[in-house]
């Protein structure tokens, strides 16, 4: 455990070290850099789009740290960080809240919320099928309850007191998964096999929530165009307009979609796209074929 530490805070250090020197060769120092109106913000969290700004902000560290990740300019760190910041300034982190997790592999997540005094039920799909997919052979899949609390955030007892897991699939949702007061999912509706179905999740899964429940989903967002994208069963890039198109259907039916905040960062550095293979840091924007490529944030409070 002290050897784990040790590199831990090695790791924090160099990348802590790598950010500050990225962002002298990109911009000026964050310190010095009065925010754009228009940059997204974690501070009043809202739908939105992974940026630089965020990553440097003192409550992207406080999670990392809780995560036991170096912060840096990662989108999948984003998000994860992105989904925390929301549950908390919802109100859905306290003691006896009950979250559901879809596709969560070995994310940090139910660990941290499980740690906090929420109870969590943690899913992710069956084995066969993630091995057929390529999710089994990563760190992208869950096959167990202890696969979930990988890096020990949470206290095994309190662990297997408060989070469960269930094999599910997240294109049949078992109607027994009802009565959430919050539900997350991070970069997994675009791997349902086409921009529609990973949008029929996004519906399906508002009847796994009481009435006012909160959920949170990160997927992956089209930067290039919003007309040519990729709509394929591994992998769909979604574009403004699918988004706006999803917000005008929730809405449609009574819940509320947080404001969409689509600006996509100010700072010299946010327009970097990292090519493949892709850096640790910077990497808040890849390229994917032809098409630049970062993360956005929705969150949908369900009607009352």
């Amino acid at each position: 455990m002290k050897s784990y530490v040790f590199l831990w805070k090695l790791y924090d250090f160099y990348f802590s070290l790598h950010n500050q020197l990225v962002l002298k060769k990109h911009a000026s120092p964050l310190a010095s850099v009065e925010r754009n109106p228009e940059d997204p913000s974690l501070e009043n969290v809202t739908s939105q789009v992974a940026t630089t700004y965020q990553c440097f902000e003192p409550r992207y560290k406080e999670w990392c740290d809780i995560m036991r990740s170096p912060a840096r300019m990662n989108r999948k760190q984003w998000e994860f960080v992105y989904i925390l910041e929301v549950l908390r300034q919802m109100g859905c982190i306290a003691e006896g809240k009950r979250g559901l997790g879809f596709g969560c592999g070995q994310e940090p997540i139910p660990a941290i919320l499980a740690k906090q005094g929420c109870n969590i039920v943690a899913t992710d799909l069956d084995f066969d099928s993630a091995y057929e997919q390529g999710w089994a052979t990563t760190q992208q899949h869950a096959a167990t309850l202890e696969a979930v609390n990988t890096f020990g955030i949470c206290h095994g007892d309190i662990f297997r007191r408060r989070v469960s897991f269930r094999v599910v699939n997240m294109n049949d949702i078992p109607q027994d998964l009802r009565g959430f007061d919050f539900l997350w999912s991070s970069c997994a509706l675009e791997h349902l096999g086409s921009l529609g179905q990973g949008l029929k999740f996004i519906h399906n899964a508002m009847a796994c929530l009481n009435p006012g429940g909160i959920a949170v989903h990160t997927t992956e967002f089209n930067l290039s165009s919003d007309e040519d994208t990729i709509d394929a069963p591994a992998l769909a890039l979604y574009r403004k307009k699918d988004i706006l198109g999803l917000e005008k259907e929730l809405q449609s039916m009574g819940h509320n979609v947080l404001p969409l905040n689509f600006c996509a960062g100010t700072l010299p550095i946010d327009d970097y796209v990292d090519l493949p293979p892709y850096h640790s840091s910077p990497s808040l924007k890849i390229q994917i074929q032809q098409f630049a490529v970062t993360s956005i944030g929705l969150i949908i409070k369900k009607a009352v």
